[in-house]
């Protein structure tokens, strides 16, 4: 039932840190999903710094998704939109061939508060990697919802178990979140190619192993999952069909490794457009990594 177990790798990002779980070294991708980061959880005091906030950066060849347990971040972009994430809601931007945005703590930074959320990332198929830059917001009643035997639940993106998401996909795929009581039981139904639960909170049982907070259990095909929450927990579960290798480098990925040095290129001489209403600042470009230097020479 369990392929492997991916553990969160915790870094700082300056004023919070996130658990990263994907990429992994033995395992760059599920399905379409080819970043997986866990924000937080962190309690912010009010008037938190303006170094906490994300700046303006770019993106190519995916598709982003952030979706909150706790707190507001406060998205804009250059395609004009401008949207307070809130828990519970879909914030889908897809960056095609180009796409500019910056994440801030605005309400934190007035009030304080608790953030906890997830923020993952979809590779586009090929012949949709270049589509136009676009987002998407679906408040949580516009998103398939249900609830049973300490079980309640609620569709993301995709399709499965029955349900079928309003959010507009470029691939098969499933997002599912999950909020089960102690004991209540949920399955996972084998209907794409690869599949993983990641546990937001609390703690499961899968397969007869005892998966915790942080980690993500990447599932075997084919077989249906079943877990059993030992606690209360918050779990995800993720999944589709691959859209082969790619490239990931910075905020860029791509099936060409050409086009995501095009696109540093593009951003290293401010040839892509920032935000419309977030543009007096931004990211630049980390400089690439040093080569080692060669014992034989």
């Amino acid at each position: 039932m369990i392929e492997m177990v991916i553990d969160q790798r915790r870094r700082s990002l300056g004023g919070f840190e996130v658990g990263r779980v994907l990429p992994f070294a033995k395992r760059r991708m599920v399905g379409p999903f080819i970043f997986f980061d866990h924000m937080g959880p962190v309690e912010f005091a009010p008037g938190i710094p303006n170094d906490v906030d994300v700046r303006p950066h770019p993106h190519i060849g995916l598709s982003t998704i952030t979706y909150l347990f706790d707190g507001e971040i406060m998205h804009r972009d250059s395609v004009g939109s401008e949207q307070p994430i809130l828990p519970g809601e879909v914030n889908w931007m897809t960056a095609g061939r180009g796409i500019t945005h910056s994440e801030r703590f605005e309400r934190a930074r007035r009030e304080g508060g608790r953030m906890d959320g997830i923020q993952a990332w979809v590779a586009l198929p090929d012949g949709r990697e270049e589509t136009d830059p676009s987002f998407a917001h679906h408040e949580g009643h516009d998103l398939p919802a249900f609830e049973e035997d300490g079980l309640a639940g609620r569709l993301i993106a995709g399709e499965v178990l029955g349900l079928k998401a309003s959010v507009k996909t470029d691939s098969p795929l499933f997002y599912l979140h999950w909020q089960l009581q102690p004991g209540a039981r949920a399955s996972l139904p084998p209907e794409y190619a690869e599949r993983a639960i990641y546990v937001a909170r609390g703690a499961i049982r899968l397969g007869g192993e005892r998966i915790e907070c942080g980690s993500m259990a990447v599932l075997t095909p084919g077989e249906t999952a079943d877990i059993t929450a030992e606690e209360s927990a918050i779990v995800m579960a993720l999944g589709g069909e691959p859209v082969g290798p790619r490239f990931i480098d910075w905020n860029f990925v791509s099936s060409s490794r050409e086009r995501i040095e095009e696109a540093k290129a593009d951003w290293r001489a401010g040839r892509m457009k920032l935000p419309d209403l977030d543009d007096e600042e931004w990211i630049p470009l980390p400089p690439d990594p040093v080569p080692p230097a060669n014992p034989m020479s």
